[in-house]
């Protein structure tokens, strides 16, 4: 799998977990009201890029979602 198709599934899975979390804020009528729910969303998605960035959670990914060091 090439990197740049690697990074593009890493980051689509992180959206994913953020949107989900920050799903029930933004269930209600749209409106001003919202924009805590998308603090959430941004904070959530931060949160969850740097935690897959850490060594051990490297780890725990399958290879083919690993990042791949340069030579």
């Amino acid at each position: 799998m090439k990197d740049s198709t690697r990074r593009t599934v890493r980051t689509a899975f992180q959206t994913l977990l953020a949107v989900a979390a920050a799903l029930p804020l933004l269930a209600g009528a749209p409106g001003l009201a919202d924009l805590p729910a998308l603090g959430v969303l941004v904070a959530t998605a931060t949160a969850i890029s740097r935690l897959m960035s850490t060594p051990a959670v490297e780890d725990t990914l399958p290879d083919w979602l690993r990042r791949q060091e340069s030579p």
